[in-house]
């Protein structure tokens, strides 16, 4: 057993460099160009700034997955947990065709969570399906499924058997609400690599500030020049518990929604977060 850090620091993704901008929706009327509004996946739907092509991911990768998870119609907005609308519309040009839960606990880390365990899940890498806790604890989905339950008392966790062995996919969403719960930004960093190069930064790594609060986005596409120039989509949950989403990019209206990421840059600014440092990091 190990200590357990006080479970608020868990659901704070968002804080002071937390950037709800409101710009005026006229933006979107640069990027129409790259934007296939009846396409349904993120390698459809987004077209490459002229000159670029799309990077091509493996068919059994996590990148693979995340390009063409469904999306929602174009035009959906984002719902919070509890159904209703959050305030800006205008920041996000796509939303992943998955649920939210109906509590507030899938927020930032825990989207990232969310589908690197349903790739896991999909793939029937069953046994790869584990997150620590900020504490340090590690949840499994196999110990999950044969009836193991976390039980935390004060700042400590153990792990009993109190359950009959259940592998449905409803009791994979409840293991994924259990590990919402205790991880967070810091313990999704704990268990992902440092990438230290951009030539080397592909779909499914992260941007993540660590923290209480911290933030974390997660790429989604990657097109690049003949020059060896690469533009990246981006994309994130966020708290509360809201749709998880792909970013526009207000800055750059005319690359709109691709962003450049610089990692030698004092700042990284994306649509609702702007990030102290270049911390990206892989599964």
């Amino acid at each position: 057993m190990k200590t357990l850090i006080p479970l608020f620091i868990f659901f704070a993704c968002n804080g002071e460099k937390t950037k709800d901008l409101n710009l005026d929706n006229s933006l979107k009327q640069d990027t129409i160009s790259l934007i296939n509004k009846d396409k349904n996946t993120i390698k459809e739907r987004f077209l490459p700034p002229e000159n670029f092509v799309w990077m091509e991911e493996k068919p059994d990768s996590f990148g693979y997955f995340i390009e063409n998870f469904p999306l929602k119609s174009y035009g959906s907005r984002i719902l919070k947990f509890d159904g209703t609308e959050i305030a800006t519309q205008n920041l996000h040009e796509a939303i992943f065709d998955i649920d939210v839960g109906n509590r507030d606990l899938q927020q930032c880390a825990d989207a990232v969570i969310r589908l690197r365990a349903e790739y896991l899940f999909k793939t029937k890498q069953f046994g790869e399906i584990k997150f620590h806790f900020t504490s340090g604890d590690l949840a499994t989905w196999n110990d999950y499924k044969n009836g193991i339950r976390a039980f935390v008392n004060g700042n400590n966790v153990s792990f009993q058997k109190t359950q009959d062995f259940d592998d449905s996919y409803q009791n994979f969403r409840n293991y994924l609400d259990l590990v919402f719960s205790y991880a967070g930004t810091i313990s999704l960093n704990r268990e992902t690599f440092p990438v230290s190069a951009a030539e080397n930064l592909k779909t499914g790594d992260i941007l993540i500030t660590p923290g209480s609060p911290g933030h974390v986005v997660f790429i989604v596409g990657v097109c690049k020049n003949s020059e060896g120039k690469k533009l990246y989509l981006l994309g994130e949950g966020f708290t509360p518990a809201q749709s998880i989403h792909v970013l526009a990019n207000p800055f750059r209206p005319e690359i709109s929604p691709w962003y450049e990421l610089d990692m030698n840059a004092d700042e990284i600014k994306t649509a609702r977060y702007f990030f102290d440092s270049a911390n990206f990091r892989r599964f």
